[in-house]
């Protein structure tokens, strides 16, 4: 495993981050997911993502669970607040931290972020909140996750102002999803944010496990985790097309002698702004199999070979940024 700092004040964080959005709680029995942790640790995997909303608490839950006995300073515990009732406003944000101190069970959250930007509440309450939870010990550094690059300007310039350096951002990135290479990765290169970016397989879907008009597999995400096939379906990720594109791409892993997944991770690690790649897992095994990834360099000729096979289903607009697809719905 490696490890790098979390943009310029950021914690040291592992190049691969383990996530527990539709696995605790939700997809797996609470054993399992409990397996899986320590499979992480046990692979060298130091820094864990959740967040309030997911299985509606029980995700943090779990996480806290089976962290106990682990040595704090040994774990970076990032999770996130604002996508449930209250948005971002200053009683919601001090709020949600309790409870997800009390769920945790931990005296202070490593990485506190704000899950996507929250058009009703003014940006200096949110960040207001969160130097007040800084200066209380409670949490040690603040991000946001899926905001677009004017919006990381501005919370950057606040949290200066804070003297609460803005870290990180963490947003979808994968070989299908690059909405965030024209805009967002350099806004947050020059805040000297750093990305700690989630769905690097696609929800899967660059795991080869779906077929081109073939059944979901059972157990999958698109079949067992509730909701889990709301953004697969969302951007299109499994549409016949893609997935035979994605087909496709398994002789090129082949070649590199990598497995498909591996591939994946691999080349979302190689962009030089990506700090950390947060990856899930249904089963123990899983996670140290694809951590080849971090120590694999890809080819150039490698690389453009999948540009040319994945050709126009790569989804690059930046206008369909997260916060900014939700802004202009509103």
């Amino acid at each position: 495993m490696e490890y790098r700092r979390l943009g310029e004040a950021g914690p040291v964080v592992s190049r691969v981050a383990f996530g527990n959005s539709l696995t605790a709680g939700n997809q797996l029995a609470d054993g399992r997911a409990a397996d899986c942790v320590r499979a992480a640790l046990d692979a060298g995997i130091t820094t864990f993502d959740t967040a309030d909303v997911y299985a509606d608490g029980r995700a943090e839950e779990l996480l806290g669970t089976a962290l106990a006995g682990v040595p704090r300073d040994r774990v970076v515990i990032g999770t996130k607040v604002g996508r449930g009732g209250g948005g971002l406003g200053r009683e919601a944000v001090l709020r949600g931290a309790e409870a997800s101190l009390r769920r945790l069970r931990t005296d202070h959250i490593d990485l506190y972020q704000a899950h996507l930007y929250d058009d009703g509440t003014p940006l200096e309450e949110t960040m207001g909140a969160f130097a007040e939870l800084v200066a209380s010990g409670k949490v040690r550094h603040v991000g946001v996750s899926e905001w677009a690059a004017d919006e990381l300007g501005e919370a950057g310039r606040l949290a200066r102002e804070l003297g609460i350096p803005l870290v990180s951002n963490q947003p979808q990135y994968n070989l299908l999803w690059r909405v965030i290479e024209a805009e967002v990765i350099p806004a947050g290169a020059a805040l000297g944010i750093g990305q700690i970016v989630w769905s690097p397989l696609a929800g899967g879907v660059l795991s080869g496990k779906y077929l081109p008009g073939g059944e979901l597999p059972e157990g999958s995400r698109a079949v067992s985790a509730k909701g889990g096939d709301v953004s697969l379906r969302r951007w299109r990720f499994l549409e016949d097309e893609v997935l035979e594109r994605v087909r496709r791409l398994r002789p090129l892993a082949g070649e590199a002698g990598l497995t498909l997944p591996q591939l994946a991770l691999a080349w979302v690690l190689r962009n030089p702004h990506v700090t950390s790649a947060v990856i899930g897992a249904s089963a123990p095994e899983q996670i140290a199999r694809n951590l080849k990834a971090v120590d694999t360099v890809l080819e150039a000729d490698l690389v453009a070979r999948i540009d040319e096979v994945l050709g126009d289903r790569v989804v690059r607009d930046p206008e369909l940024t997260l916060s900014r697809m939700l802004r202009a719905r509103a």
